[in-house]
This record gives structure tokens, sequence and C-alpha cells, in this order.
């Protein structure tokens, strides 16, 4: 009897390290897919980044290594969709749906002048920057968009999100010589809105879910919803000058 009852103890208690191990397991486990990205506890401005996650894709579930900001700065351009009283339908160039979330602080602009929340609609070419929580985007600028012309060049460079679709190994441009995937400091503000219409002036299509200052003064554009690109970096004065 006494041997059976310690062999049942020692049972549980292996049951309990095996399970302890699995979660740390399931903590620790990094995805090589380009199916999408993980996720982690929401980063306020400031915070160290921990991580980048492969692939550009929409958020799920996981952490360790591939662990991404939670909700930043960034933003997205498209066309609007559907309109309501607090929220509009958004999609990019390269077919991604975005949510953009009103407040009542948002502003509106045409261009560089103000206009009112009625000038959203469904149509309109606009740029909204806010804070970004995978595609959905709680509005601080939307800007209606009133020059025409045909996109940038390095716009048809894009690659359409698909889901499972391996990540492309390209680069263009300027890459900072000792740029790791997860270093510098995630920003807001005016500095984030800056970098993030820049990155998508040049490379439209995707979302921005963050921007970091690295250490070497210019900032890393992080780019979601496209198979590439998902890195855009912008100089110190705001200027597109390399992606991967």
């Amino acid at each position: 009897m006494l041997t059976r009852e310690l062999t049942t103890r020692l049972a549980v208690v292996a049951a309990a390290i095996a399970v302890g191990g699995g979660a740390y397991g399931v903590v620790s486990t990094t995805s090589s897919s380009g199916s999408g990205t993980a996720s982690a506890a929401p980063a306020s401005a400031g915070q160290r980044v921990t991580g980048s996650a492969p692939g550009g894709g929409l958020p799920s579930s996981g952490g360790g290594s591939n662990a991404r900001s939670g909700p930043a700065a960034g933003g997205a351009s498209g066309t609007v969709g559907g309109v309501s009283t607090s929220s509009f339908a958004l999609t990019t160039s390269a077919g991604q749906k975005v949510t953009v979330n009103k407040a009542p602080s948002t502003r509106y602009l045409k261009g560089t002048s103000s206009t009112s929340a009625s000038a959203i609609t469904k149509g309109k070419q606009v740029l909204v920057l806010g804070t970004t929580n995978g595609t959905t985007i709680t509005a601080k600028e939307v800007i209606v968009q009133t020059t025409g012309g045909s996109a940038p060049a390095s716009a048809a460079t894009v690659i359409t999100f698909k889901r499972g679709a391996p990540t492309t190994a390209k680069k263009v441009g300027k890459i900072p010589a000792n740029y790791s995937q997860g270093s510098g400091t995630i920003v807001s503000g005016t500095t984030a809105n800056k970098a993030t219409e820049a990155a998508l002036t040049a490379y439209p299509g995707g979302v921005v879910d963050r921007v970091v200052k690295l250490s070497n003064g210019e900032y890393e554009v992080h780019n979601i919803g496209v198979n590439w690109p998902h890195h855009i970096f912008v100089s110190k004065d705001f200027k597109v000058v390399g992606a991967e």
C-alpha cells in the first residue's frame, strides 16, 4: 500500500513538471513560416522592442523571440469603404482590409487644410495615422489625399500578403550596418507620424504597426499585411533609404 501511494505521488509530480515544461516550450517557440506574427503584451512609447515577427502577417498567439509590440503608433493608406459614425473601413492598395476607429480627438485634413469627418466618404483616398493594433487603427489624423498621379515606382515592388507564403529575402537601398530585428526603441507622436507617412508613400499597401528608433538615429518602420517589405528604413530627415 505504501509503495502504491508513493508511486502515485511521484506520477503527479512528474505530470506537473511536464506541464510546466510544455508551457515554457510554448512561450519560447519561434515560427519560421510567413503565415503570421506573434503577439505580446502591449508596449508603450519608449519601450524596448524584444523581437520582430517574420512573415508580415496578422497577429496570432505566441511569444519568445518573435514577440511583437502591442498597440503602437502607425497607420495605413488606401480607399475608404463603408462609413459609420464611429468607424470606417479602409482597403490598402495591396488589398489589406483595415478598420479605422474614430475618436472625439481625431483630426481631419484635406491636404494641409482642416476639414470635418463628413469629408470621409466611400471611395476617398486617405492616409490614416494613429494607434495600430493588428489591422485596427484608432485614428489621430485622417488625411484626404488631394493629389493625383501614379504611385511611386517602388510601390510596384510591394508583395501582397498570402498566408503561408515564404518571406522574400530581397533587400533594397541602404540597410543600417548593425541592424538586427528587434533592436531599437518604439517612438510615438510627430516623429512616428512622419516616419510612417514617408514609409507608406514609398511602399503603400501594408499596415504600419510600430516605428522604432535605431541606435544610429534612423528609423525602422515595421510593416504588416504584405509579404514584402516588412522593414522600411527611414533617415533622420524622414526619407526612405532602404527596405527588406
